[in-house]
Parts: structure tokens; sequence; C-alpha cells
């Protein structure tokens, strides 16, 4: 991935990244340097966070990376998928309802969210929500919508 440009956030944005975050996801973001970086053939930005890539923008929506997620554990937002899952979810594929176990019901349709593996959790991917929370679980159909998982370019990004 090559880098477009590289600067230090604002104040006011550091303060909507963390605010975001906040609100969203119950996360208390911390860090001492905020940097976007912009890529010129990638339609995501990372933030870095003391040097880390730890939140991404999905159509300018602040979000944590899968690397932020591990670091910063989310509280809400998050789908849990079952062992079977792991590996297809971590490949990139998109969520199916027979692997999710559990899924915050405060999701709604369109909404980013974390999704984790139920035996350690572990953050695998971010993806968005096609289904609300409450409907995540069943026995068939996709409902989540992978933007970004483990080992992708986001991940190995190095900086």
């Amino acid at each position: 991935m090559q880098v477009k440009s590289r600067h230090h956030l604002r104040s006011d944005e550091i303060e909507r990244v963390k605010e975001t975050l906040a609100d969203g996801l119950g996360v208390d973001l911390d860090g001492d340097s905020f940097e976007r970086v912009e890529f010129v053939d990638h339609d995501t930005d990372l933030v870095l966070v003391d040097g880390d890539p730890a939140v991404v923008y999905f159509d300018d929506e602040p979000f944590l990376t899968v690397r932020g997620a591990n670091e910063f554990p989310p509280e809400h937002h998050l789908v849990t998928v079952d062992a079977g899952a792991v590996s297809f979810v971590s490949d990139g594929a998109d969520v199916m309802r027979p692997g999710i176990t559990e899924a915050d019901g405060d999701i709604e349709a369109g909404d980013l969210v974390a999704i984790a593996e139920e035996t350690h959790g572990k953050v695998l991917a971010v993806g968005r929500a096609l289904e609300d929370g409450d409907d995540l679980t069943g026995d068939s159909g996709k409902v989540i919508e992978s933007l970004h998982h483990v080992g992708d370019e986001l991940y190995n990004a190095t900086f």
C-alpha cells in the first residue's frame, strides 16, 4: 500500500475520533500521538495511535481496526462467531447467520461491527451489519459484509 500523505490530526479531529469510538463502542482510545495516513490505492484511511494502526475510516466514519479492537476491546457493536466460522472470517468471508453465537441488540443495519471469536474473544474482522442485532443469529443468510480482516492489506500495513 503506497502512502499518499501522513499528517498529525488536529485536536478537534482527535476529539471527534475519541468521542465517536467512546459513544459507539464504549472504548477509551488513549494515546499521545494521532497521525492520519492516506493511501494512493486504497479507499480507507488509517489513524496511527502512538505509531500503531488503531483506527480506520470507512466512508469518513472512524472505527477500530482489527489491531485496534484487540488493543482497545469494544464493549458495544460486537458480534461473536463460533469456532467453525473462524477460518472463514479470518480469510475475509462475509459472516453468515449460522456462525454467529451472539450479537449486541443495539446494532442497527448499516452499523460497523467488530467480529470476535468466542473462545478467546479476539477480534478477527470488522464488517458492516446488513441486519439489526436481534436478527443476526439464525439458520441461514449473509448478515455482515466483511470490510477488514486479519491478514489483509490494512492489517499488514507497516509504518
